[in-house]
């Protein structure tokens, strides 16, 4: 993949999560800047995903963990564990939110 691939593929999935969070009822605040999306939970905690531009990654800080995500196969997937980008993010959201958060597919 190349620059240009990926910055299109981390954007489109960046704002795919900003499109899940507007879709929810739940009190979720979201702020975006420059490949970096900060979603608060009612309790103050947040998920942090943020664009890892020179390693064509995607990094996603939850109050539990970080993951770095690869695109492989048509998906974004975790290097260490193999999950699914929307896995961990909808449970991990679900987690944080105490109530079920589906931002994207699943």
């Amino acid at each position: 993949m190349n620059d240009l691939e990926y910055d299109e593929l981390a954007d489109q999935m960046l704002l795919a999560v900003e499109d899940g969070i507007e879709q929810q009822d739940l009190d979720l605040d979201y702020e975006s800047n420059g490949g970096l999306l900060s979603i608060e939970f009612p309790d103050k905690s947040k998920i942090i995903i943020n664009k890892q531009p020179p390693l064509h990654q995607l990094w996603v800080a939850t109050k539990f963990n970080g993951h770095h995500f690869e695109w492989r196969d048509g998906q974004w997937i975790d290097n260490r564990t193999g999950i699914e980008f929307w896995q961990l993010v909808n449970e991990a959201a679900s987690k944080q939110a105490g109530a079920t958060v589906v931002l994207g597919p699943q």
